[in-house]
């Protein structure tokens, strides 16, 4: 069966996407400001922009909602 749907268009679709990432991947000021912690959260737009680092899974996403985004887990 064949369905025509309409997923609207690219700026519509407001995705981004959460990963963890090992603070020795970062940028070595951002490896200062991780107070000891060995791995953070990237929340990254669809063309691959880093957009935010935060320190727990559950604060990217919160940030992401707050902004009006819906994030989806990378891995």
């Amino acid at each position: 069966m064949y369905t025509k749907f309409d997923l609207g268009s690219e700026d519509e679709q407001r995705i981004v996407y959460v990963r963890k990432v090992n603070v020795f991947d970062l940028p070595e000021d951002m490896q200062e400001q991780a107070e000891g912690a060995k791995s953070l959260y990237a929340v990254h737009s669809a063309d691959g922009e880093r957009l935010a680092v935060v320190k727990e899974r559950d604060l990217a996403f919160l940030l992401a909602r707050q902004n009006n985004f819906d994030p989806v887990t990378v891995h």
